[in-house]
C-alpha cells in the first residue's frame, strides 16, 4: 500500500462540501450503532483481493454510463446513471456528490472517482423497506461497499464518523505486538488517508485511499494494467 493523493487534490477547497460531509458523518454514526464484522486491521487486509476484484468488475458499469466513451462521466451522464439505478437524489444532491468526488475539479468523474461515488451513494441512500432488496440493483458491488463501511466503523473507535490518528494506531496495534514499527505503519496509513491534513479522516478520504492502495486510478491508468 502506498502513494498519497497529489498536491492539486489535497489543496482543494472543501467548504462547499460541508453539507455533504455532515450527511456522510451522520450516516456513518448511524451505521456504527450496528457494529462491525471486522475484528482486526488484518481482517481488512485479507479482504483486499476480493474488494479489488469487485471494483474491477465495476468497470463495465462505468463504461455503460460513460455514454460518449470519453473515459469519464459528466454531470448529465451521472443523472442518467442515477435514474437507471433508481437513486432518488435531488438535482442539488447529485451536483453535490459529483463535486465531492471530482477531486481534480475537471467536471468529469474518472473510474476511481466513480467507485468512490457509488460507495457514498450506497452509504447515503435510505435502506429499502424490504431487507433482501438491493439498494442500487448491484448486489455484488453493494456487498463490497458494506465491507468498506464495516472497515471504517472498525477504525472509528469512538463512533463519531471520523478516524483520528490515535484510533488508527489503536487499530494497527490490535493486529500487531505494538511498538515503534506498528506506530510508524499506522502513521503512514493515516497520512495516506488524511489528504486535507486536518487530522481527521472522513469515509470519503478512506475510500480514495483504498482505491490507491488497490492500484485503481483513473481510466487511462486502469487500462494499462
Amino acid at each position: 500500500m502506498g502513494g498519497s493523493l497529489g498536491k492539486k487534490e489535497s489543496s482543494k477547497n472543501y467548504s462547499s462540501e460541508s453539507k455533504l460531509d455532515a450527511k456522510m458523518v451522520d450516516a456513518m454514526r448511524q451505521r456504527a450503532t450496528q457494529g462491525s464484522t471486522m475484528k482486526s486491521f488484518n481482517t481488512i487486509i485479507i479482504k483486499f483481493p476480493k474488494i479489488d476484484e469487485s471494483f474491477r468488475k465495476c468497470k463495465t458499469i462505468f463504461e455503460q454510463f460513460d455514454e460518449d466513451s470519453n473515459g469519464a462521466i459528466d454531470p448529465e451522464e451521472l443523472k442518467h446513471c442515477f435514474h437507471k439505478l433508481q437513486v432518488d437524489f435531488t438535482e442539488d444532491e447529485i451536483s453535490e456528490i459529483f463535486k465531492a468526488c471530482d477531486i481534480d475539479e475537471n467536471m468529469a468523474i474518472k473510474f476511481n472517482e466513480f467507485v468512490v461515488l457509488l460507495c457514498l451513494v450506497y452509504l447515503l441512500k435510505k435502506p429499502t423497506t424490504t431487507p433482501a432488496k438491493s439498494r442500487l440493483g448491484l448486489p455484488e458491488l453493494e456487498s463490497t461497499f458494506q465491507t468498506l463501511v464495516d472497515a471504517f466503523v472498525f477504525l472509528d473507535k469512538n463512533k463519531d464518523g471520523h478516524v483520528s490518528k490515535s484510533e488508527m494506531v489503536e487499530a494497527i496495534n490490535e493486529s500487531t505486538s505494538g511498538g515503534r514499527s506498528s506506530g510508524r505503519i499506522a502513521m503512514r496509513r493515516f497520512e495516506e488517508m488524511d489528504w486535507d491534513k486536518n487530522g481527521m479522516v472522513t469515509f470519503k478520504e478512506f475510500l480514495f485511499a483504498f482505491t490507491r492502495w488497490l492500484g485503481i486510478g483513473g481510466t487511462e491508468e486502469d487500462e494499462e494494467e
